[in-house]
């Protein structure tokens, strides 16, 4: 078969998305290649359709063992040899993949790195037919990168020791330049093709809510009984403190919702993850030890209930909603508190204990840094898919219409005369020596009578009161729009105290005015109903009941029979034989075999009662 035909045969695709199809063509010539492509662009399509074309084994390195057997689950549903080998195997189960391999069962195989120095791994390898390895989740190997793993420096050396050199292939989502030129040289590709097919997913509409802190549980409800309503979502948290709690309550309010952390027993983190990934819990709350890799196509939204310390997290696990291209939320419940929290681990993690002092100093500036940048995008008034990708070097629309600050009932408020007086209180603080950080400035300005402000004799500034017609968390937004635009910023190696640049000067003195958005509440944005909604509602709802029929049949998740965005195309197109069935985009050769009766059987049931109600 050519690759179209093993893109129709067993992933169900008419035609490759972009970037796909360079990215073979490439592999297929036997050419290295790093495909740096956002999360849902489908990038185990550019690995996949090579290894079944090539002669010998594919070798995915995976960071996560955990997420092997549902990626190997997905690809045999669809009639693809494939196996695992990882600690989680029992040493029969692992001599029966070893065996299936020798005889040429599998084209492909997923691997820990961990498992590349392993002497019984080698001793079979060794003696293998590998045509090409694949890295995924590139960015690990690099120190600079936002998961750092050790066990993906091993790579390379690995590599080099088989007989004969296989096509190397390399995957991330995001990554700075500094990143990329890590993995090409870490990795030691050998002039690799480097595909960006750009880091936009329109399907995601990206929104920043603003609560009191003591409020931020009761945003989150308010969310998950409207726009989250008879969806699967996850909610990331911070800290394992958090997401215990946030889980807790959520649960006590009648939520199907699940937890996961590092500090659960293996067994309850499993167990945990398949109910979410089997849809008997609907909301998975985590910190981000979950969803790297993970395959569930039918995640509605993700909600952030902490802002996570950089723009390469966030967009990363932000875009695990909406995989099959369904409109999907990403919204993060953003407090200042967020930004201690984060310095805090920030300061006090040191997971990679192989590096020196020195480098550990270099990479806390870079983690501060680019915090900086998380905490721009949580404040900015612009539009926030035009920041995300500007900040990964991608050119954007200045409006995008799918965010909450592109829709939301803003006004243009000129704000030059309270910036002045923020400027005058932080240059009066600066002067005597007593600089202090946003939440300080602001308490100032507002008037805030409590008891920091007085023990220091701040409530005696000439500036003190000077916005007290203000809500504070006005304030702390003028404060950060500021930063934002760098009339001001913050200086980390004086704890986080904020200071003025260059720019404030011709502010100051009256020549320059400022002006930024102020959005006033708006109304939940509700989904919009096509005429028939009512009825395709009613046969989505008997697709997805026969899909879950099928799928706990033979113990798989509900998306590894269909997605949710081809039941969609179903109700739409209306399949009454095989053939129809067929052009339905994820039926493939294996799925029409096994599903196609029984949907199309479904679906003619349908039209019939709907006929007669007619």
């Amino acid at each position: 078969m050519d690759k179209y035909e093993i893109l129709k045969h067993y992933f169900g695709h008419s035609e490759f998305r972009p970037g796909q199809e360079e990215l073979i063509d490439s592999c297929l010539d036997g050419r290295d290649v790093l495909g740096i492509m956002p999360t849902g662009a489908g990038k185990s399509i550019c690995y996949q359709v090579p290894a079944m074309k090539m002669d010998g084994i594919t070798l995915v390195i995976s960071p996560l063992i955990s997420l092997m057997k549902d990626q190997t689950e997905a690809l045999g549903a669809a009639g693809v040899p494939c196996a695992y080998i990882n600690s989680s195997l029992e040493y029969g189960e692992l001599r029966d993949v070893y065996r299936g391999a020798a005889m040429g069962e599998y084209k492909i195989i997923y691997i820990a790195s961990e498992r590349l120095t392993n002497d019984e791994f080698l001793s079979f390898i060794w003696g293998a037919n590998v045509s090409m390895v694949t890295i995924d989740e590139a960015h690990c190997v690099s120190q600079w990168g936002q998961d750092f793993r050790p066990g993906y420096l091993k790579i390379a050396g690995f590599i080099k020791s088989l007989p004969k050199r296989p096509v190397v292939s390399a995957f991330i989502a995001t990554a700075t330049g500094e990143v990329r030129s890590d993995i090409v040289k870490l990795l030691e590709l050998e002039d690799p093709l480097i595909k960006t097919t750009g880091f936009d997913r329109k399907n995601l509409y990206f929104e920043v809510r603003r609560p009191k802190p003591s409020k931020k549980l009761d945003e989150l409800i308010h969310f998950l009984n409207t726009r989250g309503a008879g969806k699967s979502g996850i909610v990331y948290a911070l800290s394992r403190k958090n997401v215990e709690s946030v889980c807790d309550e959520l649960c006590a309010r009648g939520i199907a919702a699940t937890r996961y952390h590092a500090g659960l027993s293996p067994d309850e983190r499993r167990r945990n993850q398949e109910d979410f990934l089997y849809d008997r819990k609907t909301v998975m709350v985590a910190t981000n030890a979950f969803g790297m890799g993970i395959d569930k196509s039918n995640v509605g939204f993700v909600v952030h209930y902490n802002m996570p310390k950089n723009i390469e997290s966030y967009y990363q696990e932000a875009g695990r909603a909406g995989r099959d291209g369904s409109p999907a939320d990403c919204v993060m419940l953003y407090a200042p508190g967020d930004v201690r929290s984060n310095k805090f681990l920030i300061d006090n993690t040191d997971e990679n204990k192989e590096l020196t002092e020195e480098e550990r100093r270099l990479m806390r500036e870079r983690d501060y840094e680019r915090l900086k940048q998380m905490t721009f995008y949580a404040a900015t008034d612009d539009c926030l898919r035009k920041f995300i990708l500007n900040y990964f070097g991608e050119d954007a629309p200045s409006e995008c219409g799918n965010c909450s600050n592109c829709l939301d009932n803003s006004e243009t408020v000129d704000i030059t005369e309270p910036a002045r007086m923020i400027l005058s209180c932080v240059m009066r603080l600066i002067r005597q020596n007593t600089p202090y950080g946003r939440l300080m400035i602001a308490d100032i300005m507002a008037g805030s009578e409590n008891e920091r402000i007085e023990s220091r004799g701040l409530n005696k500034l000439s500036t003190y009161g000077l916005l007290k017609d203000f809500k504070k968390n006005r304030i702390m937004r003028i404060i950060d729009r500021m930063i934002e635009l760098g009339y001001m910023k913050i200086d980390d190696e004086r704890h986080g105290v904020v200071v003025p640049c260059r720019k404030s000067a011709p502010l100051l003195r009256g020549e320059e005015k400022l002006t930024m958005r102020l959005p006033k509440p708006r109304p939940e944005k509700t989904a919009k109903k096509r005429a028939d909604g009512e009825a395709d509602e009613e046969l989505m709802g008997e697709l997805k009941a026969l899909r879950l029929e099928l799928a706990r049949a033979q113990s798989v998740p509900a998306y590894v029979v269909f997605t949710d965005a081809a039941l969609r195309e179903m109700c739409a197109a209306l399949p009454e034989t095989l053939d129809e069935f067929s052009e339905i985009s994820g039926v493939g050769a294996a799925k029409l075999r096994r599903y196609g009766e029984v949907f199309v059987d479904l679906i003619s049931q349908y039209k019939n009662r709907k006929n007669m109600r007619e």
